[in-house]
């Protein structure tokens, strides 16, 4: 252990605690304890059952601050694992464990790569901040969505956020998330009357009723995409009726779908569609709609160069910028109008069992990350 990098002896520590969200299990305490050490401001956040975390340097802006979450998801079968997902090692240059990939990695070379940072640069020209939080793979109310409203409650605002999301699809940093698709949920209840299926008369069955609807729902074309984004998708999640005889005609068919939009379209487009599409087919009916977050983009600005220039010098690969993948708490933020991006190790075994990373990976990570620092707040720069 001893010949083992500070990034790594922290990405050990932050994924031996269970933190299955929303629990944090103490992994924003040793964050605090060394962020205080390095001057920081800190805030400990608590909504409901989330932990958060707000930890600032410097009064004057700009405000560069890195973003990420503690929490994991469950890990499933623990005996599937290679290792126990919670006693994290490293085998044959992996490091294993549950948050190695998504996000506990990320958050350790984000430390350290700011000690390191202010260590050469004790007074850049900008602020630094952490927000943390432990409801990213949750329900996702009572984290980043609550810090940026208390946020902007102070007053204060972010200029450039860093998300550490596992942007890397093949190797380390080829590419990062610039933007993501909006997410829309609409759940619908199309309405009929029960009955016995020997007296189809006597009822209305409401799955034969909406075949129509669903057919032509799921054949739209919602809009083309455009350069940055693919056209918006529309999937349905979950159908189900009945009361589980043979002999019954449903009185109700419950539909779940889901849209991942563009920018082509919006939340009010979509909805509004979806509802003449209902009333051209006659359906009565009950229909709720959830929005999980609306699409963004960063486009080109002081973040996306500074982050291309960092892997460049550092790694030497040039960086593709990309939208795809599904939603991130860059969601809540990019509409305070900061520029986010998102950039962080390879997403390949996220939320799987024996998810890892490549621990020489953990360390490149950092020194991008401290060389954005130095590109966007060192004063000698």
């Amino acid at each position: 252990m001893s010949t083992l990098s500070p990034t790594l002896h922290l990405a050990l520590d932050l994924i031996g605690r269970r933190s299955v969200t929303p629990e944090d299990a103490g992994c924003q305490e040793v964050l605090i304890e060394r962020l205080s050490a390095l001057g920081f401001e800190i805030h400990r956040l608590r909504f409901g059952e989330v932990t958060n975390l707000w930890a600032r340097r410097g009064t004057q802006g700009p405000l560069f601050c890195f973003a990420g979450h503690t929490d994991v998801v469950p890990p499933g079968p623990e005996t599937a694992w290679t290792v126990p997902p919670f006693e994290p090692r490293i085998v044959d240059g992996r490091l294993y464990g549950r948050g190695a990939a998504d996000m506990k990695g990320a958050i350790a070379a984000m430390l350290t790569a700011t000690e390191r940072f202010l260590a050469t640069e004790p007074d850049p020209q900008g602020g630094l901040a952490f927000l943390i939080t432990s409801d990213e793979e949750g329900v996702a109310v009572d984290g980043t969505v609550k810090v940026v409203e208390w946020l902007k409650a102070r007053g204060e605002g972010i200029d450039w956020c860093l998300v550490g999301e596992p942007s890397s699809r093949e190797y380390l940093c080829d590419e990062f998330k610039v933007g993501r698709r909006g997410s829309l949920t609409g759940n619908l209840t199309v309405l009929g009357q029960q009955g016995h299926v020997a007296y189809p008369h006597l009822a209305d069955n409401p799955v034969h009723r909406a075949a129509p609807f669903l057919a032509e729902l799921s054949s739209t074309i919602w809009d083309h995409g455009n350069t940055h984004f693919p056209p918006t998708s529309l999937q349905i999640a979950n159908i189900h009726a009945g009361t589980g005889a043979n002999n019954v005609i449903p009185g109700e068919l419950f539909v779940q779908f889901n849209f991942r939009f563009c920018t082509e379209s919006s939340e009010e487009s979509l909805k509004a569609r979806v509802s003449a599409l209902l009333k051209k087919h006659g359906l009565r009916h009950r229909l709720e709609w959830s929005l999980s977050g609306q699409p963004f983009l960063t486009g080109q600005g002081e973040l996306v160069q500074a982050v291309r220039h960092a892997v460049r010098d550092t790694l030497g690969l040039e960086a593709q910028p990309s939208t795809s993948g599904g939603t991130s708490d860059g969601r809540f933020i990019a509409p305070t109008g900061a520029q986010v991006v998102e950039l962080g190790p390879l997403n390949a075994t996220i939320h799987k069992v024996d998810e890892h990373v490549a621990a020489q990976d953990l360390d490149a990570l950092s020194r991008v990350y401290e060389h954005i620092l130095h590109t966007l707040l060192a004063r000698n720069t």
